[in-house]
């Protein structure tokens, strides 16, 4: 059902109240007027307002259209809708809608904060939605509308679900060792006096290896509570991926494992900063669910691979198809309770655990499937010399940049422990003349800086200095994460999270910039006005110096080495970035885009680098055609 999402034409504008009142001067610009109506449409909360007099809808954003369509026959419009609703309020009344018309129960001009109401249609659909409502006073006295803001509380509603689900099963799991615990002990006291120490000895046994079942049931539950408040810390030390995983498979087949495992690591591998009993925590919990998500012939694939400076470490087996809308879900805490139903082995507490600690570790974890293929695991660990950038006895220097003095105070406190050298500013002008003066080698900013928009200052940020800039979120959305890289950020972390994670997303970070040296030829690139001295590290455009940043240089350099072959997105981010993983495309198209300018091309009439559609860019060749 469509839902028109024009108004008509009334403005709105907060008074010192907060209350939304009519503006004297609403919509008097076109442009503002579509601002707002695309701000309105993309906020994830219902938006209606509703004529008093006709109790008719004038207004509805996306999102109440949204709400609209969950409780709509197909092809009944909102005015059909609201004459059969019914909604339950907070005290218990109920008021139908088909004996009392909208316009009655607004006309009393309620003002509701924050109020949980059900709808309910007459089939039984229902749902339920906090609601504010603020009503609009008429210039001749009276109510002319109502504003109203609905939150769609079936998510939260499905949390609490999943969280009585989950405490269930807690209690069950506990509830077993618990009786074999009770009847070995009370079985212990009658051999006793049997006199059968055999017996005996195999009671406690039994006991001792209950009591490790609870005590790995409540450290899991620990462990979940410190995801929440960004605790789970980790002491990563040179590991060898061999004993890592050897370790993690003899602990599986110990444990009841069915699976035959098969381990495939080249000899050669890297060792990896890894924190011993987190990581084979992690590989046994990866090997759990990669277990009972296959056949019991299938066997347990376990693999490793050095990618830069990173070890990327495999868990796969073959099995059906994990369906796509279940994948994404997986390393969510209560993500489905009821998938494996046991704890610690490979449920959906123990895959949010995994995430947390390879986070915090600085890599990062996620899970494939297709048809026939079973799941795939993989998650990545820096290497031993990846966190040893800048040099050692050296600190390297980082820019803070948060508005909040709490959060700005934290993490000064954090990096100065770990032994960076910290500079803390709240404001973005003085971070950019910091910037210039100061040359950090790393910048942390927050992506929520008010009045500000961030995705310009990260550019101003590279437009000074090209280093790695990592961005801090308390929200973690998508999108503002997504603009960031496509501005040139490097990483992100969402708050919360652990001292830990933030200084191994930092080395990783400086790791990679500092491997990021692409190979270049000894003879200069020459075509037109372009020239590419590489052995100087000069660009000259009709012998005049070309200002590039270090990232503008290394991408000119790296097309230019392979002058008339198309390089993808993937190679790029690889070379000049130091990115292992298939990355975001943006990094490299908003760096083009800078470059492009410095060279006096642009994308529709290049003269140098040409686009290849879905795939990267190309280097024209020096002796290629005319300019």
């Amino acid at each position: 059902m469509a839902v028109s999402t024009v108004g008509s034409g009334r403005g709105f504008s907060a008074n010192g109240g907060g209350e939304l009142t009519p503006s004297n001067e609403a919509y008097h610009d076109t442009a503002v007027q579509q601002d707002l109506d695309a701000l309105i449409n993309t906020v994830p909360v219902g938006v209606a307002v509703f004529d008093v007099a006709t109790g008719m809808p004038r207004y509805f954003n996306r999102e109440a259209g949204r709400l609209v369509d969950k409780l709509a026959d197909p092809g009944q419009s909102p005015e059909d809708l609201l004459k059969v609703l019914t909604f339950r309020r907070s005290d218990g009344r109920e008021i139908s809608l088909s004996e009392f018309s909208l316009a009655q129960t607004l006309a009393a001009g309620e003002t509701v904060r924050a109020e949980e109401i059900v709808l309910q249609v007459p089939d039984g659909r229902r749902v339920t939605i906090l609601i504010n409502s603020t009503p609009v006073p008429a210039a001749e006295g009276g109510v002319a509308t109502m504003v109203v803001t609905m939150q769609d509380m079936t998510p939260l509603e499905d949390l609490a679900q999943r969280r009585a689900e989950f405490v269930a099963l807690v209690g069950r799991e506990l509830r077993a060792p618990v009786t074999s615990i009770k009847g070995s002990a009370a079985a212990a006291l009658r051999a006793v006096d049997m006199r059968d120490p055999a017996e005996t000895t195999q009671l406690f046994h039994i006991i001792d290896d209950q009591a490790d079942r609870m005590l790995d049931l409540i450290s899991d539950l620990t462990d979940a509570a410190r995801l929440d408040i960004g605790d789970l810390s980790v002491s990563p030390e040179p590991s060898d991926v061999g004993m890592l995983v050897e370790r993690a498979r003899a602990a599986f087949l110990s444990t009841g494992g069915r699976n035959h495992v098969c381990l495939d690591l080249p000899p050669d591998l890297p060792r990896v900063m890894a924190d011993f009993r987190r990581i084979v925590q992690v590989l046994g919990n990866l090997m759990s669910n990669a277990e009972r998500r296959s056949p019991e012939s299938a066997a347990i694939r376990v693999g490793a691979v050095a990618e830069g400076l990173e070890v990327a470490i495999s868990v796969a087996a073959a099995g059906s198809e994990v369906p796509p809308e279940h994948l994404q879900h997986l390393f969510q805490k209560f993500g489905d309770p009821k998938d494996g139903g046991r704890l610690g082995r490979g449920s959906g507490l123990g895959l949010a655990i995994c995430r947390g600690v390879v986070e915090a570790h600085g890599g990062r974890i996620r899970a494939e499937s297709g048809p026939n293929q079973g799941i795939r695991f993989t998650f990545t660990l820096p290497t031993e010399v990846a966190v040893h950038s800048p040099a050692p006895g050296r600190r390297a220097r980082v820019l803070v940049v948060d508005a909040n003095p709490a959060h700005l105070h934290q993490v000064r406190r954090d990096l100065t422990d770990a032994g960076y050298a910290v500079t803390a500013v709240g404001e973005p002008e003085q971070a950019l003349r910091l910037m210039a003066e100061q040359r950090p080698h790393l910048v942390l900013t927050s992506l929520e800086l008010s009045g500000v928009d961030v995705n310009a200052f990260i550019q101003a940020l590279l437009g000074v200095a090209d280093v790695p800039v990592l961005c801090l979120s308390d929200a973690g959305r998508d999108q503002d994460i997504a603009k960031a890289f496509e501005m040139g950020a490097d990483d992100y972390l969402v708050r919360p999270y652990s001292p830990s994670e933030l200084a191994a997303r930092m080395r990783a970070a400086l790791g990679r910039r500092a491997a990021a040296r692409p190979t270049e030829p000894s003879e200069p690139y020459m075509r037109g006005a372009l020239t590419i001295d590489f052995t100087r590290r000069l660009v000259t455009m009709d012998g005049q110096p070309l200002p590039l940043t270090a990232t503008e240089y290394g991408l000119l350099a790296e097309l230019a080495t392979h002058a008339g072959s198309a390089l993808t997105y993937d190679h790029l981010l690889q070379r000049v970035w130091g990115w292992n993983n298939p990355g975001n495309p943006y990094v490299v198209r908003t760096h083009l885009m800078r470059l492009r300018r410095k060279l006096g091309e642009d994308g529709h009439n290049p003269a140098y680098i040409l686009a290849e559609p879905r795939v990267g860019y190309r280097m024209v060749p020096p002796d290629e055609g005319p300019l």
